[in-house]
């Protein structure tokens, strides 16, 4: 890795007498809170409200088997949403491995295939370069970054900390966390590395190091703890962790971690340090793990399934920078990290392991993304060298599903889990439809990777989007999926609530089933109906709105209608730290905060779809009026019916189902709000969720089950009918 001398010159001239030694972290225009703009209706929709029949039949007409794994979860590193989010670690920057860059299009220059010019960089001198991001001096002790003591061969860049001679009271220095750090009651756990520079000795009266949590504005200390050293190594470097246990809540998140130590026993004393971490409580206690609240967000949608690690996050900027499953296991001081796809630097912490555990601890089914000869610079493994690919995509497997037998089982084994995991589900890159490539790499991996592991679904991530621009479709062999991706204006989802109805038999591909991998409403509906990626005010939507969860909801029912086409779905993205993102809308906001995290409609609507449907479909006759502005679909278990109808319309509609057998009771859930624009924001998280139905009725009026029930204008509803 090549370090800027400049750079390291830099850091140790300003991070000297408790300076800021951070550069300037990017800033983005800040996510408008609440949109004042937007569609007085939806597109496409019928401006009727004649009655509207509907009837249920329990004993006649077809039915089909639920997908069980409908509703899931993506993940990719966008926006923050592991470094910085999901992942526990609050420190930024604990290993040095790297830094955030941009791109921009400079006048004058080429800009095709893609205008990849980096003009923005936090080490100016070589982008993506470690940087002294994050850190701060305590007592005037020096800071520089260091290349001649490295941690490890993938750790080559430390921190050097020098003690003045003249050093009085506490010295050392504090870490910012992304963007502060949270501080509740709960313990919190600590450790570094550190290696004393023996030669100049000066610490051999040290007795201890103490961790803190403190203010940034009162420097009020909220708990400290002392670990104690013992005698330090001054060949190689000793590992201290320590717990802090904190019983008080601060007021807001703007704290930092604190790592001192007593001036008088290290005056003129000189330390290296690197891996610097600190997690709080993680999900399920899991070592390395999820950040507590966050996970517990995700888990509280009940996700059938995750798709992971990406995403384009997967592909590289370049095939050098992809995401290399062998480059994510094991101890973390030999993760290297990686540039990300979106501006930042993975540490890499978070790696595949600790995504197959997330899906054990979530009851999830892992659909593992493969990276499959593609990167983001347009360049394409030759096909001559896709062995190489299909290779690396069956050592990862091995790893994944491989008994201790097995080479990379048992190197699995050796990361302390001997037990296999169930891999049913690989996608075969992310939307390759990018490239001209995958006609050639999609059959090299799909045949090789069936041969080994044949009872494996596989996910082609392209099919006929590249129709126009390289002239191709993929075939599809029957029992493979495709994943499809749609960020579109509203109107365009109320169009798909057919489209799967006959579309294997229209496309000819029996049997292939569909993954609605990412979908969201990206902005509202405008004339020529082209997406604008530069996000004009005007038309962007930043935070999922009433409007969003309505339409997707209408998407989401005529998935729920074929379950025999349709076996999954997952909105994108998921998660983004609201202090730097890439991307919006998100299905959840968050800053380091707890109490700042924002639950969209869009997580609401998943929620309350996933909670409420039956393990097999229901026919439904329309006896009176017709669909549009409502949409419907019903379900059934064993003791309940459910019906799902959503009112995309600006006024109420009567509606009236007849049910062929009697219910006992009814009960509903509903989201709505007076403002089709309407969102959930900070200060108020809750101005959009589900809530009950009130005055639905107790039983049936007849012998058969009849109800009446007029649906609010721009509601998302689901009735269930207890029999």
């Amino acid at each position: 890795m090549l370090i800027s001398t400049a750079a390291l010159a830099a850091f140790a001239v300003v991070c000297q007498n408790g300076a800021s030694a951070e550069p300037q972290r990017q800033s983005y225009s800040p996510i408008i809170e609440r949109q004042a703009y937007g569609e007085s209706y939806i597109n496409g929709t019928n401006s009727t409200n004649a009655e509207v029949g509907l009837r249920i039949s329990t004993e006649q007409g077809q039915r089909n088997k639920t997908s069980p794994l409908l509703y899931g979860w993506m993940i990719e590193d966008i926006s923050h949403s592991i470094e910085g989010g999901l992942y526990g670690e609050l420190l930024v920057n604990r290993a040095f491995q790297g830094s955030s860059y941009t791109y921009t299009n400079p006048p004058g220059f080429n800009t095709r295939p893609v205008g990849n010019y980096i003009t923005i960089a936090e080490n100016s001198d070589v982008p993506t370069g470690p940087t002294p991001l994050g850190y701060r001096s305590i007592g005037g002790a020096r800071l520089t970054l260091d290349a001649f003591h490295p941690l490890s061969d993938e750790l080559p860049v430390v921190m050097r900390v020098d003690v003045p001679l003249n050093a009085t009271g506490e010295v050392g220095f504090l870490n910012e966390g992304w963007w502060g750090m949270a501080v509740i009651p709960q313990t919190y756990n600590a450790s570094f590395y550190i290696l004393p520079y023996e030669a100049r000795g000066n610490y051999s009266g040290l007795t201890g190091i103490n961790v803190s949590l403190r203010s940034n504005l009162t420097n009020e200390i909220w708990a400290t703890e002392k670990i104690p050293v013992g005698n330090l190594s001054g060949w190689d470097y000793t590992q201290l962790s320590g717990q802090i246990k904190n019983i008080q809540t601060a007021s807001n998140s703007n704290n930092s971690f604190a790592v001192t130590f007593d001036a008088s026993e290290v005056a003129g004393a000189t330390f290296y340090f690197n891996l610097i971490s600190l997690f709080g409580e993680t999900f399920k206690d899991r070592p390395n793990g999820l950040r507590k609240d966050l996970g517990q967000n995700v888990y509280d949608l009940r996700p059938k399934f995750l798709r992971f690690p990406g995403g384009n996050n997967i592909e590289g900027e370049s095939i050098a920078t992809r995401w290399i499953w062998n480059e994510t296991i094991g101890p973390l001081k030999h993760r290297k990290g990686r540039p990300g796809d979106w501006n930042y630097y993975n540490t890499n912490g978070f790696g595949l392991l600790e995504f197959l555990e997330w899906t054990e601890d979530m009851e999830m089914e892992p659909v593992l993304a493969i990276y499959a000869g593609y990167s983001l610079d347009h360049s394409s493994y030759p096909e001559d060298l896709m062995g190489e690919v299909l290779q690396s995509a069956l050592d990862e497997l091995e790893y994944c599903t491989g008994n201790t037998s097995t080479k990379y089982g048992a190197l699995r084994a050796e990361h302390g889990r001997p037990e296999p995991f169930k891999i049913n589900y690989v996608e075969l890159g992310n939307e390759d439809w990018f490239s001209s490539t995958y006609p050639y790499r999609f059959p090299i991996l799909y045949n090789g990777v069936k041969e080994k592991y044949p009872n494996i679904t596989l996910i082609s991530t392209a099919f006929d989007e590249a129709a126009e621009s390289f002239n191709y479709t993929i075939d599809l062999p029957k029992g493979s999926m495709w994943d499809r991706h749609h960020y579109e204006e509203p109107h365009f989802y109320l169009d798909q609530y057919h489209f799967y109805d006959n579309w294997q038999q229209e496309t000819n591909n029996t049997d292939v089933k569909i993954f609605l991998g990412e979908y969201s409403v990206f902005q509202v509906d405008t004339p020529d109906g082209i997406l604008n990626y530069s996000d004009p005010a005007d038309i962007h939507i930043s935070y999922p709105r009433l409007l969003s969860a309505v339409v997707e909801g209408v998407l989401l029912l005529g998935a729920e209608r074929n379950p025999e086409v349709i076996t999954m779905s997952s909105y994108a993205p998921s998660l983004a730290n609201f202090n730097r993102y890439n991307w919006t809308p998100n299905m959840i906001t968050f800053t380091a905060n707890p109490n700042e995290t924002i639950l969209s409609t869009s997580y609401y609507l998943q929620k309350t779809f996933n909670q409420y449907r039956g393990t097999e479909t229901l026919p439904i006759e329309n006896t009176k009026g017709g669909l549009n502005p409502l949409w419907w679909a019903s379900s059934i278990d064993s003791n309940t019916i459910y019906l799902k109808v959503i009112n995309s319309g600006n006024t109420s509609v009567p509606l009236s189902v007849d049910v062929d057998v009697p219910y006992s009771s009814v009960n509903g859930t509903i989201i709505t709000n007076p403002d089709l624009n309407g969102s959930n924001y900070f200060n108020n998280q809750t101005a959009i969720v589900p809530v009950p139905i009130e005055g639905l009725g107790t039983d049936s009026t007849g012998g058969n089950g009849t109800f009446q029930w007029q649906v609010p204008s721009y509601s998302i509803n689901v009735l269930q009918f207890d029999i």
